[in-house]
């Protein structure tokens, strides 16, 4: 398996928890991390999360019950995750799972942030899509 970047720690164990909504990724370096579910999803690399440029981010909310239906490797660097929302567009790299799980803290402090500057929680539901078409530059997320 190869990361994205060289040197990058290497994935050795890849476990499903679903109980407790978490992917445990064992890396190279020794380093374990517990990944939750939700914190996956609103941080999905997809289209439809990232939106298609700086500023085009869509702040995700409702999926603090998600869990995985499906992982699918993705060549030798990366899975592609299906959850229980539909959500299966995203390409999560080893590198991307190990800042997940490094920087998890911080980054559910700007999730939080986030929904509060939006006026939201984690479990409110997503508004409903309007009037996006899938076309050919979007890549039909």
């Amino acid at each position: 398996m190869a990361g994205l970047r060289p040197g990058s720690p290497l994935p050795e164990s890849i476990t499903v928890h679903e109980q407790s909504r978490v992917l445990e990724v064992g890396f190279s370096d020794g380093k374990t991390f517990r990944i939750p579910f939700e914190l996956m999803r609103v941080y999905s690399p997809s289209a439809e999360v990232q939106g298609h440029g700086p500023g085009q981010e869509v702040l995700q909310t409702g999926k603090r019950e998600v869990t995985l239906v499906n992982i699918e490797p993705v060549g030798n660097y990366a899975i592609k995750p299906t959850f229980s929302d539909g959500h299966d567009s995203g390409i999560f790299s080893w590198d991307l799972l190990y800042e997940l799980g490094a920087n998890e803290a911080q980054l559910w402090a700007e999730y939080e942030f986030r929904l509060k500057a939006e006026g939201v929680d984690r479990d409110t539901p997503m508004p409903q899509k309007k009037g996006h078409t899938h076309g050919p530059s979007c890549g039909g997320h």
